[in-house]
């Protein structure tokens, strides 16, 4: 009976900083690839990496934009009888785009497998010592388009921290013109966004905020306190996350003040600010 795939896809997740985050089984994956991709347009590791991961592993790596991407055919039609990579900075499927990669070469018959890899996703929150239980949905932060900023970000961080729930906010990338938000920008839009919204709960100076830069580099930055004393610091060349706590258990609340030099906060337990 003929096998029912005809090619290979596997999409093999980067890590989060550079070249030395890929694991054993990931470097065997790309070794043993006919062709390998990769794309930026979603996240990036630091400079140089690809180009020493290429070194590394023998392998030209193929850069693709976000249309390539989405678009996809140029993946799908290399992988229908070639072993073909898809290499993704942090972890493959955290990405919709990815995910309709993977469910487009199952269709057209292309067997496809995943090399897991370390995520923004649960780095972040690790790195703060908040409980990864107790966060709520996950929100993005755009760029203004045209100078419209939309509230939506901030209405679901507003949304999680009725219900006590963290929030951890990814900030957008802009690839193609070389331009990634930072936290100070991040927090700035907050301000902006919340301000247009009548919430009883609202984003203000006065609002416990988190920054996490360069998960997983050596010189990564983990730092909490208010939005106000927070948007002054410089965390350095992104990339950059940002967290607004929700109600914090007195082992997080002590992981703030260890690990991201939060200040002690007050004997309230339903009060989750710094005094």
């Amino acid at each position: 009976m003929p096998d029912r795939f005809k090619g290979r896809l596997v999409l093999v997740g980067l890590g989060l900083h550079d070249e030395k985050d890929v694991t054993v089984r990931g470097l065997e994956e790309i070794r043993s690839a006919d062709v390998v991709f990769s794309e930026r347009y979603t996240s990036r590791l630091c400079e140089g990496a690809i180009s020493r991961l290429s070194e590394t592993t023998g392998r030209e790596i193929q850069m693709l934009t976000r249309e390539d991407v989405e678009d996809a055919s140029v993946i799908l039609e290399a992988c229908k009888r070639k072993r073909a990579a898809m290499l993704v900075v942090g972890d493959p499927l955290t990405a919709t785009t990815h995910i309709d990669l993977r469910l487009r070469a199952e269709k057209d018959s292309i067997e496809t497998a995943v090399v897991h890899a370390p995520s923004v996703l649960t780095a972040v929150p690790g790195l703060l010592g908040l409980q990864h239980y107790k966060f709520g949905r996950v929100t993005t932060l755009p760029f203004p388009h045209e100078g419209h900023l939309p509230t939506s970000p901030c209405e679901m961080i507003i949304d999680n921290l009725e219900r006590g729930l963290h929030s951890l906010v990814l900030l957008d990338i802009d690839s193609e013109n070389d331009r990634y938000m930072t936290a100070n920008e991040g927090m700035r839009f907050l301000l902006e966004m919340s301000s247009k919204l009548e919430r009883a709960e609202a984003i203000s100076s006065e609002t416990l905020v988190c920054v996490v830069a360069r998960a997983g580099a050596p010189d990564c930055i983990v730092a909490a306190g208010r939005l106000e004393d927070m948007g002054l610091r410089d965390f350095g060349q992104p990339l950059h996350t940002i967290v607004v706590p929700g109600h914090l258990h007195f082992m997080e609340e002590e992981a703030l003040q260890t690990f991201a030099g939060a200040r002690k906060f007050s004997a309230d337990k339903d009060d989750s600010q710094p005094i």
